[in-house]
């Protein structure tokens, strides 16, 4: 199927799960996939934060990539993040991409040193140009301590066409503002795992790209809404927002809890890579809680 931009709707990015030795665990990556595709989600994504890139080896990247590829095959949009430290590593990753049948692609800023906007203006154009898949930027100041201005992703836009997506992390208004920067013309998707998730698509956002710990609520919160039940939406979203709360709290807390919550609800055992974040036993009797309260994924409508 041919997939277009905009991406709309709530898309799943998957954690990386592993095994008690620290390996990439090929069941659990597929149960994952399933479980999303399940429960309705409107694409998949891997490979961003949530799946601790930086940790995974660029023959991991790959695997992680042929996996998520085969597991979806071609059901719903599929996009990959581009991690890399140099303009080379990004483009032999898009290659990767490509040949895994990605629909799309988000470049996040290289993981090295801290520069003004011009050099990364100049950075994500030439691996833009590298390639005909549709473009995203992972906007993420907050989480990677590198970023763009609204102006400056309206630069980058005007001199690449197919940069033609935007991957943020930040607060709704900081989302409007962008939104209201480029005129409206370039598709916002945010994350932030589904925090403010009314919100964003009150403000404008195509979609949202969570991890799948309370996706099943964010579904049911968009389709509510679409549907044009706002009570019955915010009903949902508060459903899951005591939970987003506890596990957004930082990056390392969505990957340690987060997962955690995940490996709860689905029946999968979490193991870590470190370095990691490590659980306390009030942590992981918090998980338990959020777990019961939540209950097991379903679709909720």
């Amino acid at each position: 199927m041919d997939f277009k931009p905009p991406f709309t709707g709530i898309h799943a990015i998957v954690y990386a799960l592993f095994d008690a030795q620290e390996r990439l665990n090929r069941e659990a990556m597929r149960k994952q996939v399933e479980i999303c595709l399940g429960l309705g989600v409107h694409g998949m994504a891997a490979l961003g934060l949530a799946t601790e890139v930086s940790k995974l080896g660029v023959t991991e990247r790959r695997m992680v990539m042929e996996w998520v590829a085969e597991d979806t095959n071609g059901r719903v949009p599929l996009a990959f993040t581009i991690f890399g430290s140099s303009v080379a590593e990004q483009v032999e990753q898009v290659r990767a991409a490509e040949a895994a049948g990605a629909d799309w692609v988000i470049l996040q800023p290289p993981m090295v040193g801290s520069f003004g906007a011009a050099e990364y203006i100049r950075f994500f154009g030439r691996v833009a140009e590298a390639t005909s898949l549709p473009v995203a930027i992972q906007n993420a100041p907050a989480y990677m301590g590198r970023g763009l201005s609204a102006d400056d992703i309206r630069a980058l836009v005007a001199q690449h066409p197919n940069i033609c997506l935007v991957k943020g992390e930040g607060s709704v208004v900081e989302i409007r503002h962008l939104i209201e920067a480029t005129d409206g013309q370039l598709p916002v998707m945010n994350g932030r795992g589904g925090l403010e998730l009314i919100d964003n698509f009150r403000a404008g956002c195509a979609g949202m790209i969570l991890a799948p710990d309370t996706i099943d609520y964010a579904l049911a919160a968009h389709a509510r809404l679409n549907a044009g039940n706002e009570e019955s939406a915010e009903a949902a979203y508060r459903e899951m927002l005591a939970t987003t709360v506890f596990i957004m709290q930082s990056l390392e807390s969505l990957i340690c809890y987060g997962k955690r919550l995940f490996g709860a609800r689905a029946g999968i055992e979490i193991h870590d890579r470190a370095p990691a974040l490590r659980p306390t036993a009030f942590g992981l009797d918090l998980v338990q809680r959020h777990a019961a309260r939540l209950g097991p994924y379903q679709v909720l409508g």
